[in-house]
């Protein structure tokens, strides 16, 4: 027999406790000791050391550790340190990001930490909701969170919000009977279980089951199965790598092999190892040259970028590659209450019999006043001096109706005292206060339309009282009617005299007069309508998945324009019928789905998967946490729960939607600007290759040595990328469609930019080499390297946007990479210094004509970069 079907008594005697008195102290700390703490264990942490080994499993990191460990063997120390830096700082930069987002997260579990009021040694005190013990007796009052599962064993008026656990937002009244047949817990209505909200009235439980042995946490164990996702972007890179890896490694063996061949078969008279030697060393070269080795670093850097800017739109990043996914995706599964709407309950309007538009007018009949005098009076919600409000949501919106009416709440209770009272019932749906107002004694009465409408004899027409004839009767049920085909939810108000010192009881609730009805409902987001359009302009798909009511989600879902023409609503159990073929043909046109189960939420999720679409999913329960998992980017709600925060990738501070859309674009933006930075680099290094093999194919001699190509790498690999990833959004990144899953890095007219630029760069680097040629092999060199690194420092400007030129991208706008332009400019000036042209092979005869050449050569290929985008953008 489970819990929820036993008595009180049996409970209790099961766990060795008396109501009054509660634990004892000591029996309290042994049952900790045998059943552990009251909290979810945290999952075991990757050491740092193994974060940071788990750095070098990169491909391109692999081929760079050869490079540098065989410079260090031909004694080419500098070149290897160069190499052994990049590499260590790339892994400190990942292994420090990745550390960061694990403290925000574990700042917002700081800040969820509850405590609870307990009975100890018949005693109340306060403690620490994860010192709890089974069979400690813990009181409950209106705006507490609960702390552990329990079986009630008293209930006055009590209404839970157990919306963290089932999903659901109406406050669930409880009561302590025990129940004989098998309910879900949803209908365990004499439990309270961990992480639900008390709304109103007070209650007593004991407890019966803590931390991984609640609720939550057997729902916890699903997240185990589910599977997490790499991004986009790392399977991309990942595959990507390797492929690279392979083709500069054949690309060397071949460079390396025709060199030697050359030597053997040549007549000159050379010392054939020193030889070999440096073709091995140019070899290498290439392959650092090739090799972007700030790639990943440069990603890294990108990617926490887009970190401090979403966290601008109150995201927090829990794992960096979430802020690409963000920008990839093509579905956001959203809940409703709270993320679309404002989880406020809100009167948003008002019918009184005879008033045309009500609280309109500058003087208020009768009706008016004592509508707005008995939704504040007739009234058990409050607010506290924190300003938080206290009670059931729907009572909370009628004192905060009054307020906005210029009737303070708390004025009219201070005047118009409680005299008597009939509690709010669930089985009658009626609430009865009494007042003395303008000398009048009366009862007022707030309860369900239906049922007032069946006791009500008359109604307030105006200022007017009318007999509650049966046009009137068939009008008011009409307009209540109609409110409910709105999804609004409606309460009826009405008045009755008494006489002085007139004592009441239920059977007064008879014979009154109707004022009037006030329909409410939690009202959509002010800024949600434009982020729907906004998100759907950007080929993304918004699903409202809800554990609300099918009516209700329909209602709002249509309001704020997340359902088309041809888009329908399901609830759990109807999609628990369809086959798995039935829900692939009808997915795309349910827009929203309502009572869901967390099951339900995982099978929606990897539905869309299964059709290669990159599936957001936000939620804020542990009911939802297995779903956060699988989905490709969890997003976990700031008021949610630790197991949701846990199982996410994204912490939504404000549970915002349109927060979740500005993130989007800010992930686009960060994708965007990752795909400008890697076609920088490659273009870059394409024209450097594209030199070397026309050297090598042309027998001509080679236009860099090993340390020129390392240094420009040094100066033209790190910071102008960098500096790509802080440009600002293109003009149209939230009007194009999601890039689909399969589209590679270089999709979307990033190859055909690194073929042109590069073919540019290489072609202006051959005929700077052979200018230089004419005068001797040494100013070759020279005039190939200048113009080399000036090219791609320069190529930074039209790499900043594939369709704007940089003038048309706003000049100064980017202020890093005029920065970068600059130190790239410092940094070769250095080179052509007396002091160090020895070391980087310019002659001293390199003067300022050869300068003028070369620089001229690299202007000339980036004006032309700028000129065919622009004819091909036309």
């Amino acid at each position: 027999m489970s819990t929820y079907q036993k008595s009180k008594q049996e409970v209790l005697e099961k766990w060795e406790v008396e109501p009054s008195k509660g634990l004892s102290d000591n029996e309290a700390s042994n049952r900790l000791e045998q059943e552990g703490y009251n909290e979810i264990a945290d999952k075991e942490k990757v050491p740092t050391w193994k974060l940071f080994l788990e750095t070098f499993k990169d491909a391109m990191v692999v081929v760079l550790l050869i490079a540098a460990i065989v410079q260090l063997l031909l004694g080419e120390i500098i070149e290897s340190i160069i190499i052994f830096v990049v590499i260590l700082l790339n892994s400190v930069i990942s292994v420090v990001q990745t550390k960061k987002a694990e403290s925000s997260l574990e700042a917002l579990r700081d800040m969820s930490a509850p405590e609870a009021k307990v009975i100890r040694d018949g005693t109340n005190q306060t403690i620490m909701a994860r010192e709890l013990a089974p069979g400690d007796i813990v009181l409950l009052e209106a705006g507490d969170y609960i702390p552990a599962d329990g079986r009630l064993i008293e209930a006055e008026s009590l209404k839970i919000n157990e919306g963290m656990l089932t999903g659901e937002s109406n406050a669930v009244d409880k009561i302590t009977d025990p129940i004989t047949e098998e309910v879900s817990i949803g209908d365990q209505t004499n439990m309270v279980f961990s992480s639900s909200l008390v709304v109103n009235g007070r209650g007593t439980f004991v407890v019966t089951a803590t931390g991984e042995k609640a609720e939550i946490g057997k729902i916890a164990e699903m997240i185990e199965t589910a599977e997490a996702k790499e991004t986009p972007l790392q399977r991309k890179l990942d595959d990507f790598s390797k492929k690279l890896g392979i083709v500069i490694l054949l690309l060397c063996v071949l460079i390396f092999a025709v060199q030697v061949g050359r030597l053997f078969f040549s007549d000159a008279d050379v010392d054939m190892t020193q030889a070999v030697l440096d073709a091995l060393m140019f070899s290498v070269a290439i392959a650092v040259a090739a090799i972007p080795e700030a790639l990943q670093s440069i990603v890294t850097i990108v990617l926490s970028v887009g970190t401090n800017k979403m966290a601008k739109h109150h995201a927090i990043i829990r794992r960096l590659p979430a802020v690409e996914t963000l920008g990839s995706t093509s579905v956001i599964c959203t809940d409703k209450t709270g993320t679309l709407t404002k989880n406020q309950m809100t009167v948003t309007e008002a019918y009184l019999p005879g008033v045309k538009d009500a609280f309109d007018g500058e003087k208020w009949t009768k009706a008016e006043q004592l509508l707005i005098q008995t939704a504040a009076l007739c009234n058990d919600s409050y607010i506290n001096e924190d300003n938080n409000e206290i009670g059931d949501p729907t009572e909370i919106s009628l004192i905060r109706l009054a307020n906005e009416q210029n009737e303070p709440y708390k004025a009219l209770r201070e005047n118009h005292g409680r005299e008597a009272e009939l509690p709010f019932d669930s089985d009658r749906k009626m609430m009865s206060t009494v007042h003395t107002i303008n000398g009048e004694r009366l009862m007022l009465i707030k309860g369900g339309p239906d049922v007032m409408l069946d006791r009500a004899s008359h109604l307030l027409a105006g200022d007017e009282e009318q007999s509650l004839t049966n046009e009137w009767k068939t009008k008011l049920e009409e307009q209540n009617e109609n409110y409910s085909r709105q999804a609004l939810r409606v309460l009826a108000f009405g008045y009755k005299k008494l006489e002085e010192g007139q004592s009441i009881s239920l059977d007064d609730e008879q014979d009154f007069t109707l004022i009037g009805f006030t329909a409410m409902m939690d009202p959509p987001r002010d800024a949600v309508y434009g982020s729907i359009e906004e998100a759907k302009k950007a080929g993304i798909k918004p699903v409202m998945i809800t554990g609300d009511h099918k009516t209700t989600a329909e209602a709002i879902g249509r309001d704020i324009g997340l359902m088309g023409e041809d888009d329908f609503a399901v609830t759990g159990k109807e999609l628990d019928k369809m086959s798995e073929q039935e829900l692939n043909e009808k997915l795309e046109h349910i827009s929203v789905y309502a009572r869901v189960s967390p099951e339900n939420k995982i099978r929606i999720v990897k539905a869309w998967q299964h059709k290669n679409q990159i599936t957001a999913m936000t939620g804020d329960g542990v009911n939802d946490a297995p779903a956060l998992k699988q989905a490709d980017i969890g997003i976990g709600m700031g008021s949610g729960t630790d197991v949701a925060k846990d199982a996410a990738a994204m912490i939504l501070t404000d549970d915002n939607f349109v927060s979740i859309v500005k993130a989007v674009s800010v992930g686009r933006t960060v994708f965007d600007n990752i795909k400008k930075s890697i076609a920088y680099l490659f273009a870059g290094n394409l024209g450097a290759i594209i030199a070397i093999l026309f050297a090598v194919i042309m027998n001509l001699a080679n236009p860099f040595t090993a340390l020129q190509l390392l240094f420009i790498n040094l100066v033209n690999d790190s910071l102008p990328a960098i500096a790509l990833g802080m440009e600002k959004s293109e003009p149209n990144v939230m009007k194009r469609k999601p890039r689909k899953i399969d589209e590679g890095i270089f999709a979307g007219g990033t190859m055909r930019s690194v073929i042109i630029r590069g073919l540019l760069i290489g072609v202006a680097v051959i005929i700077s080499h052979y200018i230089g040629l004419q005068h001797s092999e040494e100013m070759g060199v020279a005039m190939a390297f200048t113009t080399l690194i000036l090219s791609r420092t320069l190529q930074t400007f039209p790499a900043r946007s594939n369709v704007q030129t940089a003038f048309g991208a706003g000049f100064f706008e980017n202020k890093y990479v005029l920065g970068a332009v600059l130190v790239g400019f410092v940094l070769y000036s250095i080179t052509i210094m007396p002091f160090a042209r020895g070391v980087f092979h310019i002659p001293e005869s390199f003067g300022w004509s050869e300068m003028a050449i070369a620089t001229g050569l690299a202007v000339a290929s980036v004006l032309l970069m700028e000129v065919v985008k622009m004819f091909r953008n036309k």
